[in-house]
């Protein structure tokens, strides 16, 4: 997780933090292996753009968080964030990967796609 979470920050200058959030039981997401500033260290399923993307189980492009009524300000320069749900072989979902942006409309339907190929590839055959 930390090697994929520096690969990709540091892949775009869009990226102005990339980072997992793990599921670790309870509805709740725990920050993991990330770049860029501080994370927010506890997420609930409930609350958030990381929370919406846990519930669902479907990635979440947000073009502007301003205009996301539950969006949790883990750093005050985000302004556009996508978030996809990282699964295991057994379809258990182990956590997030967020990826945040201090431009508005930083990412597109093609990024969310292409993220989730990778991280299908990478994480599928993962433990629970």
């Amino acid at each position: 997780m930390a090697s994929f979470a520096c690969e990709v920050y540091h892949a775009d200058e869009r990226f102005d933090w990339a980072g997992f959030y793990r599921n670790v039981g309870g509805d709740i997401l725990k920050i993991g292996p990330y770049q860029g500033g501080h994370g927010c260290l506890v997420i609930p399923f409930s609350r958030g753009v990381c929370g919406a993307a846990a519930r669902s189980g479907e990635a979440q492009l947000i073009d502007d968080v301003a205009v996301f009524d539950d969006h949790i300000a883990c750093a005050s320069t985000t302004r556009s964030e996508l978030v996809l749900p990282v699964f295991n072989q057994q379809k258990r979902l182990i956590g997030v990967f967020d990826i945040d942006s201090d431009q508005p409309h930083a990412f597109g339907a093609e990024d969310a796609d292409q993220l989730a190929d990778i991280l299908r590839q990478v994480f599928y055959g993962a433990c629970p």
